[in-house]
């Protein structure tokens, strides 16, 4: 069963309780007024009674003629009775003898007593007179009562039905104008596919359930989307840069095999394909830390950062571990705090100064922290060869190494991850290099 149908069914069926149990309320209500207003109206023909025949010779004739006119409506099967001190019927006779000995001594006893008896309501008096003590019991069939009752059963059946059928009517367009925006949202799913990934379903104002479902759904598609970028960017890159050693591999195996060989060739073959493989292995790590990095990214929570704390840690480090020195100057007129990842923050600087200290020959890198129009730029300046202008933009591309020129090794990751990981903190990193003013790789994040 639909969520629509399950709404509109418990709608309906919480609403028809109640409104059987508001008719049940309404309908016993009125069947005991009814019962009630009917004991009165016996109360009154015994009453009536007891004047018409025990003090008829004590009023005048118009006075009676009065009361009979008031009372001259006979009720259904109405039986009606006098009892003297003997129990013995007077003034109207009771051969049918309607009532028990037990039941006169016990209006006797009471002075008043209502019961009912089948489909009959009977009422008892006790009337003392000058007379004598006597008895007064009458009874009669409320027929009126339950005709207007079984009229009244009738038409609570069918405004139960009614209601029943409008409310279940009402439940069901209810239920499909609020279950709208989930419709909409479904069909919105449905258009999503591994084609599609950057698709976003529509996000309302308001502050319902399903408005917060379509959040957690586009925040769940962000991070897939961003997992299947991350597997297309590995498979590519691996693709890619595994393709060229692998074929140097290849043929200079299939060289080597193509006829016989002096030892010596075979030795330089296989000395090629190991510089081979370890440059495949140095690729491998370079795509592993890059997946690792880009998920680091992904999670990373940004808080507020001092970056002078920062750079002073960095400069004990490396004097510390490596007994490189660092040249650490600032000049800030406000707090220097920015917003950022303390641990991603620290790899980009690491890596920067590592570069600067590779290719300075572990000369002094200087380091210069300074505000610029309400942003904080640190300006780090090696004194190594500097880099051409043609090749600035190139080194910022995953696996793009200059390390080879200076008989070292580098995998080419480094400023890459330093180039992402300051755009996640919406900054920006430049280089400022010639022969003469040698590298200066200049950092600028927003001040908090």
């Amino acid at each position: 069963m639909k969520i629509k149908d399950r709404i509109a069914l418990y709608f309906t069926l919480i609403s028809t309780t109640m409104l059987f149990a508001v008719l049940c309320m309404v309908y016993f209500t009125f069947m005991k007024f009814l019962e009630a207003d009917f004991f009165e109206r016996l109360t009154d023909r015994t009453m009536v009674t007891a004047k018409l025949y025990l003090e008829a010779d004590e009023i005048s004739r118009d006075a009676l003629n009065d009361v009979r006119h008031k009372y001259l409506q006979k009720l259904n099967g109405e039986v009606t009775r006098i009892y003297d001190y003997k129990n013995q019927a007077t003034f109207i006779g009771d051969t049918a003898h309607y009532w028990s000995k037990a039941t006169i001594d016990q209006v006797r006893k009471l002075k008043r007593l209502k019961y009912t008896d089948g489909e009959r309501q009977v009422v008892g008096i006790y009337y003392k007179d000058n007379q004598g003590d006597f008895v007064v019991l009458a009874s009669a069939t409320d027929q009126g009562t339950h005709d207007r009752l079984t009229k009244l059963l009738k038409i609570m059946v069918v405004v139960f039905i009614m209601i029943s059928l409008i409310v279940l009517l009402l439940s069901r367009w209810i239920a499909e104008k609020m279950l709208k925006p989930l419709k909409k949202f479904m069909s919105e799913v449905k258009q999503i596919g591994h084609k599609n990934m950057e698709f976003r379903v529509e996000e309302s104002n308001t502050k319902d359930e399903i408005n917060l479902m379509a959040k957690s759904f586009n925040h769940l598609m962000n991070e897939l989307e961003q997992a299947f970028t991350l597997q297309k960017t590995f498979v590519a890159n691996a693709s890619h840069e595994l393709r060229t050693p692998v074929t140097r591999m290849m043929i200079a195996a299939e060289l080597a095999l193509s006829k016989d060989r002096d030892l010596n060739t075979y030795q330089n073959v296989i000395q090629s394909v190991i510089e081979d493989a370890e440059k495949m292995d140095r690729i491998i790590t370079g795509l592993l830390a890059l997946a690792k990095m880009d998920m680091e990214l992904i999670n990373s929570k940004l808080s507020p950062i001092h970056l002078d704390k920062i750079l002073i840690g960095i400069q004990a480090e490396w004097k510390q571990h490596k007994n490189l020195d660092i040249e650490l100057l600032k000049n800030v007129d406000a707090e220097p705090i920015v917003l950022g990842n303390e641990t991603l923050l620290q790899i980009v600087l690491d890596n920067i100064f590592s570069n600067a200290f590779k290719f300075s020959n572990n000369q002094t890198v200087s380091c210069k922290l300074t505000q610029v129009d309400g942003n904080l730029s640190i300006k780090i300046s090696d004194l190594g060869p500097g880099i051409p202008l043609l090749e600035q933009k190139e080194v910022f591309k995953p696996f793009y190494t200059r390390s080879e020129e200076i008989g070292q090794k580098g995998e080419g990751m480094g400023l890459y991850m330093a180039q992402k990981i300051i755009s996640l903190f919406k900054g920006k990193i430049e280089i400022s290099s010639s022969i003469e003013d040698k590298s200066t790789f200049i950092i600028s994040i927003p001040l908090l």
